[in-house]
């Protein structure tokens, strides 16, 4: 069986089965995120065995020296055309193993493909399982993947030197989504971006990055995009597009070099001040250096920093430049390839946020509570007891009945009929500021006035919640209310100025507005 004809055939079988799993797995319809995960992620794997399999596959189609001995050893030669014994001694062989090993091909798989195999054709008759090796992949906060886990990485960019203002969480997650047109961490100055600190954070982010996106995107080939995002990053390197990793102290050193300041030739020295440059006139080393100079027929050098810079110093302070921004390349690199991955994540990052603001939102004891409910392992598919009539039984008791379509009460049964013809439930209140929301009942149409849901509507209108546009349901009624209630304002503005008496200098009582405009005409 160690044939090489054989062995093609057999691999060429496996991958054949392997296409065959992924179709049988991918066209299944997922309703849940998790189940949707896992599905992905056996996929992934059968991807990777398949991947393997055609690599040994064009490995021994690429061995032409063993095929054509193989070939060679099963065919005869031209003046030998009756004899194939060698032929049928190996198709006895072959036969021989097939009589002994009648399951020789299927066995012959890899046990985990034929299990999977097996499991599929058994159905999902189980819910649940027991142990789920996806759900280990990720923590509590990341929530099977639907939520990105970055307090430690916030924490360490709070803790960078010269970041200036300190982020709260939400700003945090903020400026990671504004990677999306620029480069991530570009709000941060360059004193900051240029420490060892900052390498070591941003390197940290890739790592979790890169970590999160191959758990919860199994199915993507991140390791490509990061080549293809490596690859346009040398580029603009190399082209000198990518600014703002440069050194200060090199800066400042070219600013300095416009000529600004005092140039002592003697002392060959700038100086920014005249305060300070004349004070080291009197000075013995500026006395002693201004002798040496006039005993010395060479004439002084000029300003090195000035506009006449030679040639060579120009040239070795552009190389001075180059070094110190080659040096912080592996900082921009990695910059660089968090952005392509933040961008890649803008879905999930969203969620990460609305997550948060959420969980801000909640109570201490709300928050315990989801903790509890998301601890609890998942319910066990119910198990007959008394083989499948018990099981039908089950069914039924637990099946309610509710014929009239009634609200279920608190312990999980519908409501007697004479109350819900009490409260009402059957009649149906529509409020349009609450985009055409449908209230079953009286009372929760009353009580929907002081709910969230309400409140915004009113917002939205520019209108305040108050008891006067309480059982207003019509934005136009709202609206002329509004404009009603401020007309009934004014007039009573203007009740208070006639109906408030003034008198003059002669004992003359007059309201306030005739009092007003007698007084504007001098007649009082």
């Amino acid at each position: 069986m160690d044939s090489i004809i054989e062995v093609q055939r057999h691999t060429h079988e496996e991958v054949e089965r392997f296409e065959r799993a992924l179709y049988t797995i991918l066209s299944k319809p997922q309703p849940t995120h998790e189940s949707r995960l896992q599905v992905e992620h056996k996929a992934s794997q059968l991807l990777d065995r398949l991947s393997s399999r055609l690599v040994t596959l064009k490995d021994l189609y690429e061995d032409q020296d063993t095929r054509k001995a193989e070939i060679n050893s099963l065919s005869a030669p031209p003046q030998q055309q009756s004899d194939l014994s060698a032929f049928y001694a190996r198709l006895g062989r072959i036969q021989e193993h097939h009589a002994k090993y009648p399951d020789a091909i299927i066995a012959g798989f890899d046990p985990e493909l034929t299990a999977f195999l097996e499991e599929e054709q058994r159905g999902d008759d189980e819910e649940y399982e027991e142990d789920d090796p996806v759900a280990l992949l990720f923590s509590g906060e990341e929530a099977y993947g639907k939520y990105l886990d970055l307090y430690a990485n916030h924490t360490t960019y709070n803790n960078l030197k010269n970041i200036g203002k300190r982020l709260g969480y939400l700003q945090y997650l903020d400026t990671l989504l504004a990677a999306q047109s620029e480069p991530v961490h570009s709000e941060l100055p360059t004193d900051c971006r240029l420490t060892r600190d900052y390498e070591l954070y941003i390197k940290a982010l890739h790592t979790y990055l890169m970590s999160f996106t191959k758990r919860a995107q199994p199915l993507v080939v991140v390791e490509s995009q990061q080549k293809e995002a490596e690859a346009q990053f040398t580029s603009k390197w190399d082209a000198g597009e990518i600014s703002g990793w440069e050194e200060e102290k090199s800066n400042k050193s070219a600013a300095n070099g416009t000529g600004e300041g005092i140039w002592c030739a003697a002392c060959q020295k700038m100086y920014s001040k005249q305060t300070v440059y004349d004070a080291h006139l009197t000075s013995k080393k500026h006395i002693k250096a201004t002798q040496k100079q006039a005993s010395s027929l060479e004439q002084p050098p000029a300003n090195p920093n000035g506009p006449t810079q030679p040639a060579h110093e120009q040239t070795g302070h552009e190389a001075s430049q180059a070094n110190a921004k080659s040096k912080h390349r592996n900082a921009a690199l990695i910059t660089h390839l968090c952005t392509q991955l933040l961008s890649s994540l803008a879905s999930v990052l969203n969620d990460t946020k609305s997550n948060v603001e959420r969980r801000f939102s909640l109570t201490a004891r709300e928050r315990e509570q989801e903790l509890l409910e998301q601890s609890k392992p998942p319910p066990p598919a119910a198990a007959p007891a008394n083989g499948e009539a018990g099981g039908e039984e089950e069914e039924e008791e637990e099946r309610i009945y509710n014929p009239l379509k009634l609200p279920l009460g608190w312990d999980g049964k519908p409501i007697p009929y004479w109350l819900y013809k009490l409260h009402g439930l059957g009649v149906e209140y529509r409020c349009e500021i609450c985009s055409d929301h449908v209230y079953m009942g009286r009372k929760n149409f009353d009580r929907h006035f002081q709910e969230s849901r309400h409140a915004f509507g009113m917002r939205a209108l520019g209108l305040p919640n108050t008891k006067h546009f309480h059982e207003i349901t019509r934005i136009e009624d709202a609206l002329a209310l509004a404009e009603k209630l401020k007309q009934e304002g004014r007039h009573e503005i203007f009740e208070q100025e006639t109906m408030e008496e003034l008198e003059d200098e002669e004992g003359n009582v007059y309201n306030r507005k005739t009092y007003e405009d007698l007084k504007k005409q001098g007649l009082i």
